[in-house]
């Protein structure tokens, strides 16, 4: 019996169910016909054209049927896009995090008074000071770089 434990939403009690999950294999499908090297150069093929490390994974699974980069070539996209010196200086999802925030402060330029939205920009910059901490923790984020709504909002226009 295989049992799944799920964690519990950051900001609620609810124990959300729906998510995706890995293949269980550990090898490469026989049906993959692409070689490391291939893989690879595909990934900096997309990471040249701008495409973020999760939509090159979409693209490679969609359009060429590689289910797992990893698999493949033992190194992440972010990897491979890190040893070509082709990662964004702001980490992907703390960008959608800060996008997020952007849009929450400008509907609430229109509408002072909506609480629920007002909270939802707190948790939100909850989550972008909690990230931004891991990421100079590891080294990705230099350690003088600080989240300001105002400055970074420069940054994501």
């Amino acid at each position: 019996m295989v049992r799944v434990i799920v964690m519990a939403r950051m900001h609620s009690r609810a124990k959300g169910k729906s998510r995706s999950t890995k293949p269980s294999r550990k090898v490469v499908p026989s049906w993959v016909k692409y070689k490391p090297k291939e893989v690879e150069l595909l990934v900096v093929k997309y990471a040249k054209e701008g495409k973020t490390p999760s939509q090159i994974g979409i693209y490679l699974r969609d359009e060429y049927g590689i289910p797992d980069v990893k698999l493949i070539t033992k190194k992440s996209i972010t990897k491979i896009v890190e040893e070509r010196k082709l990662l964004k200086e702001v980490p992907e999802d703390l960008m959608a995090l800060i996008r997020k925030a952007i849009l929450i402060r400008k509907h609430l330029a229109e509408n002072r008074k909506d609480k629920p939205a007002l909270r939802g920009l707190q948790l939100t910059e909850s989550k972008i000071k909690r990230l931004t901490k891991y990421y100079k923790r590891k080294g990705r984020l230099p350690i003088t770089w600080r989240y300001d709504p105002k400055r970074i909002r420069l940054l994501v226009e």
